[in-house]
């Protein structure tokens, strides 16, 4: 039964209309519209039958109440022969097309205007109920009556006794019919009110999705690229967060366009460059003839250099473009012995220092073992304390600093350098970007490494913050958790 109902649901779904929103809007509508009529109906008609029951049997219960005082100032129960009286009783049951009983203090019945029970013994859980004094009332629906028992009382010596009681049978036929009329005249008044409530619900959905239906066209534009503007559909509390989260998505994809553009030239320009001084260096020599086997050997050092410095540039893209699959299949996580891997970048990076005359420091607080990709994290590593020992000063130092919490372990690289520009902060972690282009082509720098060592941490869950000061040295803080877990958040 689950896989027919799960079977009938998935074909629902592939009918178009059914998923349309003005047409689940159009059917609510119509649905509250149906039941709120019907149950205004019902409600109307159950309250006039109500309220004209209780009138219907007041009336009677006052009737016979009077009735009652009579049959005492009659003496009707100890002599029932009483002309007037039975006139009385009889006009009584005929001006309420109904049935009444006086019964007396042994049960018997003294009177019946239908003429079939006198004489007759009636005990019933009612007819004691009265002789206790209740006033009893019942109105049965099923056979359209309304059943009354009124006490009959007498004053003896200033006390009250009941001697008797008026049992009455009243139709409620006068009722019902007016129920009849009142039921046809809602029945077609709720007629037009549905007809009302159709219409209504045909043309608000349409007025309502209006707003909707802006937003759609103003992104089909944006699409169709007849427009790059922001939108705004400020008509509803929706439609404002709607275009508000478009308007953020355009934004950030043409953010993501200016920096495509932007690496295209970059890595234009880069490439390009090393090239452009090989061709040079290359139609120097052909223009030459004779040329000496020094400068032969010096043109083709320039040569060997340019290639190294282009044979660097695409190594480091190629690796930028691996960290930016951002998925589990581009890291190969194991756990790593945190200080052991830093001690073996300081070993490859200490001949560099000393050429550098720069020291390396090295400070663990604890021993570290983490999830990591050793190759990614390593090179993250290796680029920041290189540029630590590039970007310094002689007799200068990079100091690397190890320390871990139950979640996380930070490493804090901090150096005695040249620093960083408060203006160019913010934008040293972008592709190709470069503090001081001049230097950095002087060192071989491709202004990629700072780029790849943040999408490398990124990729472990981890974050990196740098803080600087012009010829103070600067300070890149790294934090990621010790135990990687797959999809998490960043």
């Amino acid at each position: 039964m689950k896989k027919l109902f799960g079977k009938i649901s998935e074909e629902l779904n592939k009918v178009k209309i059914l998923r349309s929103l003005r047409f689940r809007i159009s059917i609510l509508i119509l649905f509250v519209g149906l039941v709120c009529c019907v149950g205004m109906r019902f409600g109307i008609l159950r309250n006039y039958l109500d309220r004209a029951v209780e009138v219907r049997t007041s009336d009677v219960q006052s009737q016979m109440q009077i009735l009652a005082d009579h049959l005492i100032s009659y003496q009707y129960l100890n002599e029932s022969s009483s002309d007037v009286v039975n006139a009385e009783i009889e006009q009584v049951a005929n001006l309420y097309d109904g049935r009444v009983l006086v019964i007396g203090r042994n049960f018997s019945v003294l009177k019946d205007t239908y003429g079939i029970a006198s004489g007759k013994i009636i005990i019933s859980e009612e007819v004691i109920k009265t002789f206790r004094g209740e006033y009893i009332s019942h109105y049965d629906d099923t056979n359209k009556y309304i059943e009354i028992t009124v006490p009959i009382t007498e004053n003896v010596d200033g006390k009250s006794r009941i001697v008797g009681c008026i049992l009455a049978s009243v139709s409620t036929v006068p009722i019902d019919q007016n129920v009849e009329i009142l039921s046809r005249n809602s029945l077609l008044f709720m007629f037009m009110i549905i007809i009302a409530v159709l219409a209504f619900a045909i043309f608000l959905p349409k007025v309502l999705l209006r707003p909707f239906n802006r937003v759609s066209d103003a992104i089909s534009e944006v699409k169709s690229g007849f427009s790059d503007e922001k939108i705004e559909v400020n008509d509803y509390i929706e439609t404002e967060h709607i275009v508000d989260s478009f308007n953020q998505v355009m934004e950030r994809m043409r953010t993501i366009e200016e920096s495509r553009q932007e690496f295209v030239s970059n890595v234009s320009h880069e490439l390009k460059t090393p090239l452009t001084s090989v061709k040079l260096l290359a139609d120097s020599l052909n223009n030459q003839e004779d040329v000496p086997v020094e400068v032969y050997k010096d043109f083709m050092s320039d040569i060997a250099d340019e290639i190294d410095r282009e044979n660097k540039i695409i190594n480091d893209l190629l690796s930028l473009v691996k960290m930016d699959k951002k998925s589990t299949d581009a890291l190969n996580i194991e756990k790593v012995d945190v200080n052991a891997l830093i001690e073996s970048v300081f070993k490859r990076l200490l001949p560099i220092a000393q050429e550098a005359k720069v020291d390396l420091i090295f400070e663990s607080v604890r021993q570290v073992t983490a999830d990591l990709d050793e190759v990614k994290f390593t090179l993250a590593l290796t680029n920041l304390i290189e540029n630590g020992i590039k970007y310094n000063h002689e007799e200068g130092y990079v100091k690397v600093n190890l320390d871990a919490d139950y979640q996380t372990f930070t490493i804090t690289v901090s150096d005695s350098g040249i620093g960083i520009p408060e203006e160019d902060q913010k934008n040293v972690f972008e592709r190709f970007y470069r503090v001081d282009k001049s230097h950095s082509r002087e060192i071989g720098g491709t202004g990629l490494g700072l780029s790849i060592t943040k999408n490398a941490i990124l990729m472990h869950r981890g974050s990196i913050e740098l803080k600087s000061e012009p010829d103070e040295g600067t300070t890149f803080t790294v934090k990621v958790p010790i135990s990687y877990v797959e999809g998490g958040a960043r």
